[in-house]
């Protein structure tokens, strides 16, 4: 049989023309990709449910079967490792509680199986559900990289909106400690909500502040921990070069300021998944916010692996030592 050469435009459209799962139980892999078609807790503009077909197709541009390398570092990232798109959640539009119980249920199969739960929004308020889908991997710290606090409480009575998932999250018992960066902008919150997540103990930056600092000493503002999960609202970077979104917000963060973050929580302890969430694209005609969205998977998944290994020789070193 003739060899195909597949270019990016040809054939299924899975994450980065990897392997296609839907079968849960039948699972095996070291990342599950996994769509959620969701922005019924959208407070403005919605369109973020048609994210993860958009940002599939902007991610067959590359292929990591050889892995991807990196001049910077000179480093392959991501060789070997075993990506499968595992299809979206079943949603349905209108009913909260389904879908959201199958996020849950899916999140948790994925973890179960040993696969890293890597999740495409959809709109932030399924990070709550992703939670919940986490109950049994043990603690675990929260990295929010976010215009906006999203610690209200329950406006008009709906608790699970796109403005409540990080209050939902500190309510959950293995959750044992919490950063969000990125925050900025009159409004985006109330001072209630500042003053209950302060109270909480998370450790809250804005762009400005942690320019002050210096990006390379983010890590410093980072709780420590064993386990990290990361929520990546696409609206934590600058609008500039990710208008694709229904709340964007000026000031955000740069690519490379976003790489140093992701690279720097990679490095300090073991993450046990991710979303990326609020990507909307009818908002950006031009493709470029879906690209970046598919660009900073990519990237951070290079970025945990690659921690990993290296986490794995220095125990391997430390044993040959005794």
């Amino acid at each position: 049989m003739k060899n195909r050469v597949d270019i990016p435009a040809v054939g299924i459209c899975s994450f980065g023309r990897n392997s296609i799962c839907t079968d849960l139980d039948q699972l095996d892999a070291d990342v599950a990709i996994i769509g959620v078609p969701y922005d019924m807790g959208t407070a403005y503009r919605a369109g973020a449910r048609l994210a993860p077909r958009r940002i599939r197709e902007a991610s067959t541009l590359g292929n990591n079967e050889e892995g991807f390398y990196d001049h910077e570092r000179n480093e392959v990232f991501l060789k070997g490792v075993k990506i499968v798109d595992c299809g979206d959640v079943d949603i349905l539009h209108g009913d909260l509680t389904y879908s959201f119980k199958n996020i849950e249920e899916d999140v948790r199969k994925i973890v179960k199986k040993g696969a890293l739960p890597v999740v495409i929004g959809g709109d932030h308020s399924i990070t709550a559900a992703i939670g919940k889908g986490l109950n049994q991997v043990g603690d675990f710290c929260v990295i929010q990289i976010d215009a906006h606090l999203d610690w209200s409480d329950a406006p008009g009575g709906q608790k699970l909106g796109q403005g409540s998932p990080m209050r939902r999250l500190s309510e959950m018992d293995y959750v044992n400690g919490m950063a969000q960066l990125g925050i900025r902008g009159v409004g985006s919150s109330y001072k209630k909500d500042f003053e209950d997540a302060n109270e909480y103990g998370s450790v809250i930056k804005s762009v400005k502040q942690i320019r002050e600092i210096g990006i390379h000493n983010i890590g410093d503002y980072i709780p420590d921990a064993e386990r990290y999960y990361i929520t990546l609202d696409i609206d934590g970077l600058d609008p500039s070069i990710a208008p694709g979104t229904g709340t964007p917000s000026a000031g955000g963060f740069l690519f490379h300021e976003i790489q140093t973050i992701l690279e720097t929580i990679a490095n300090k302890g073991e993450v046990i998944g991710f979303d990326l969430v609020e990507v909307a694209p009818d908002y950006d005609p031009s493709g470029i916010t879906s690209h970046l969205a598919q660009q900073l998977i990519n990237e951070f998944l290079g970025f945990i692996f690659k921690a990993k290994e290296k986490r794995y020789q220095l125990s391997q070193n430390e044993v040959n030592l005794v």
